[in-house]
């Protein structure tokens, strides 16, 4: 993904995932075609190079022949502790060979049956190379010993370089790195809800109910005695940064720049401290204490920190931090949103958020503003405004339901040219190819809260792979 960032801002990257993978067939074959396994073994490392050209760590425990191979296959990749499991069908090979595995794993599993090329030279072949296509034949096998046995499993077919193929692949790859962030994930909840919102209260333990992972409450004194023992020196360094990375506008204070830089490295250290993959945070104050003060200067901070690759969310807003995340380690980035106004001379969405945002989707340099007042909350300092990048882009949030669950909601749209207001917010023209009045509506019918991420490109065929690692709802609403 193209950014607009300094290489400080992007600094630290998410473990890869780690894909385990198995590649098999009937071992009764060897003797009676002895061409066939050396092909086939080929086959099985170019699946396990082009599986390393993903990004994934590959734990390869070779080629299995028979369900006691596929036993021992199973002991490996359970102690590996995979984040999905590929189980790659040369030929025919039987369902005991795979069951074990999947049963004993307790990672997703994708079976791929990809045969050498688009088609066999039926004048020319034998026996023996027929059965190296022949991946296929036990896929309706696996399917229904795997259904019976009650796990679930999805599949690509393809032949080896098939790039169609391949990008499904990746979209389950993907998917199964992003589970695994939210199932490791650490996420710091600071402060207090928004008073009012009943929209954004989050039952925390729906959190590791749905997602997995753990939620850190914090009190915004445990963001004070961070900023409080920051160094002179460190907070210069942010303000070098802050200057290398954005645009000032005249409007920026330098006082009010010098704080902001100061809770951003506090910030820092409070990440670094509670080892957090994602923070949602609010505090309200009161006539210019510190926690107020607190609050009104995390903007700077928070948006470094959402840059790479730790998404902070204001308003106590915890189900859009996840969302954040999920759309950052898609590649999205993922931005603090909500609707702002409908324009509907143009017939464009109007969306953003003051307060955090992801720098690595701006149009252009983001903007440091300096506002005396932020609306609806207390407290001032300088905040950031730009445009998302033209083009393609998701609207992504998590909602609540009722019964507990988690569900997924995503409408696909792209941002385009147009006047934007310069109020200190992000803001970006959307246009979902119908009437604005009506993507609210139907939006708004999902059951979203009131904020979300906006993430660069098209996301729903991902976000689809995610739901169905996940088992979660994925409404797509494009009226």
């Amino acid at each position: 993904m193209t950014t607009n960032t300094s290489p400080a801002q992007i600094a630290g990257t998410p473990p890869p995932v780690r894909v385990g993978l198995v590649a098999g067939g009937l071992g009764a074959y060897w003797p009676q075609f002895p061409d066939l396994l050396p092909q086939l073994r080929r086959s099985a490392e170019r699946v396990s190079e082009r599986m390393r050209g993903l990004g994934a760590e590959v734990v390869d425990v070779g080629f299995i022949s028979d369900a006691e191979e596929g036993a021992a296959a199973a002991e490996k990749l359970r102690e590996a502790g995979c984040d999905i499991i590929v189980g790659f069908l040369t030929t025919y090979m039987t369902a005991t060979m795979l069951v074990p595995i999947a049963q004993r794993s307790g990672a997703p599993v994708l079976l791929i049956n990809l045969q050498p090329t688009e088609s066999m030279d039926h004048a020319t072949f034998d026996t023996g190379q027929w059965l190296a296509y022949c991946g296929a034949c036990p896929l309706p096998e696996m399917a229904n010993a795997f259904t019976r046995c009650g796990i679930p499993f999805r599949s690509v077919s393809g032949y080896l370089e098939d790039e169609r193929a391949w990008a499904k692949i990746g979209r389950w790859v993907r998917a199964a790195g992003v589970r695994a962030a939210l199932r490791r994930g650490r996420h710091g909840l600071m402060g207090h809800l928004y008073p009012g919102m009943l929209d954004v209260s989050t039952d925390l333990t729906l959190v590791s109910a749905n997602f997995g992972g753990h939620v850190e409450v914090l009190e915004f004194d445990d963001l004070r005695v961070r900023v409080e023992k920051v160094t002179d020196a460190e907070a210069r360094a942010k303000v070098e940064e802050a200057t290398a990375t954005f645009e000032l506008a005249d409007s920026v204070n330098e006082e009010d720049l010098a704080w902001a830089a100061r809770v951003s490295a506090g910030l820092d250290h409070l990440v670094e401290d509670f080892g957090l993959d994602s923070l949602a945070y609010y505090h309200r104050g009161l006539d210019g204490e510190i926690h107020e003060r607190l609050g009104a200067g995390m903007i700077l901070g928070a948006s470094l920190l959402t840059a790479r690759g730790v998404p902070a969310a204001g308003e106590y807003e915890l189900r859009t931090s996840l969302a954040m995340l999920i759309a950052d380690r898609l590649g999205a980035g993922g931005s603090f949103t909500e609707l702002q106004a409908l324009d509907f001379q143009r017939g464009h969405v109007e969306m953003g958020h003051d307060g955090p945002a992801h720098l690595a989707i701006s149009a252009r340099r983001p903007l440091l503003r300096g506002l005396g007042v932020y609306h609806g909350k207390r407290g001032y300092g300088v905040s950031v405004e730009f445009d998302v990048r033209h083009g393609p882009v998701t609207a992504f949030g998590v909602i609540q339901r009722r019964d507990g669950r988690f569900a997924f909601v995503a409408s696909e749209g792209e941002t385009v040219d147009g006047p934007l207001l310069q109020i200190g917010n992000t803001t970006s023209r959307v246009d979902f190819g119908c009437d604005p009045g009506e993507w609210v509506d139907a939006w708004s019918a999902t059951g979203i809260s009131h904020h979300w991420a906006l993430g660069t490109g098209h996301m729903v065929a991902d976000l689809r792979a995610l739901a169905d690692l996940m088992d979660v709802e994925l409404v797509e609403v494009s009226p």
